[in-house]
C-alpha cells in the first residue's frame, strides 16, 4: 500500500503540473509553486511557535501535552510536504496547517491507533501507600539539629 502511495504521488504531481502549466504557463506555474512553498514555510514557522507555546502552557498547568505534541508533529509533516515541489503535496500541507482540520485528522488517527501500554503504581516506601486508591499521609516536618 505504501509503495503504491509513493508511486502515485509523483505521478499525480506531474499530471497537475502539466495541467496547471498548460493553463497559466510554465513560468507562472513555477512561480506559484515557489510562492506557495515560501508562504507555507512561514505559516509552519508561526504555527509551530504557537504550538510550542501551547505545549509549555499545558505542562505548566499540569495537563498532558500529548495533543499539543502531536500538533507539532503534524506541523513538521506539513513543513516536509511544503519542501517537496508540487501542488498535491502543497494541498496536503495546507490541510495540515488549518487548525480545525489538523485536530480532526489527529483525532481520527488516535481513534484508529492501537495504543498499548501499562500503568505501574510506585510505592515510596510508606506503609499502606502501595494499594491502589490509598491516599498518602500528609503533614508538616521540621528538622532539628
Amino acid at each position: 500500500m505504501l509503495f503504491l502511495l509513493l508511486l502515485a504521488i509523483p505521478v499525480a504531481e506531474i499530471a497537475v503540473f502539466v495541467q496547471v502549466g498548460s493553463l497559466i504557463g510554465v513560468g507562472a506555474t513555477l512561480l506559484l509553486v515557489l510562492a506557495s512553498a515560501v508562504f507555507g514555510i512561514w505559516l509552519v514557522r508561526t504555527q509551530g511557535f504557537a504550538a510550542a507555546t501551547r505545549v509549555q502552557a499545558m505542562i505548566a498547568q499540569g495537563e498532558s501535552p500529548a495533543l499539543g505534541m502531536l500538533e507539532g508533529l503534524a506541523l513538521l509533516a506539513a513543513g516536509v510536504l511544503l519542501l517537496i515541489p508540487g501542488f498535491v503535496t502543497d494541498l496536503a500541507a495546507f490541510v495540515l496547517l488549518i487548525p480545525p482540520l489538523r485536530r480532526g485528522i489527529i483525532r481520527f488517527y488516535l481513534g484508529r491507533a492501537r495504543l498499548v501500554g501499562s500503568v505501574t503504581h510506585h510505592s515510596h516506601g510508606t506503609p499502606g501507600t502501595d494499594k491502589p486508591g490509598s491516599t498518602p499521609l500528609e503533614g508538616k516536618s521540621r528538622r532539628e539539629d
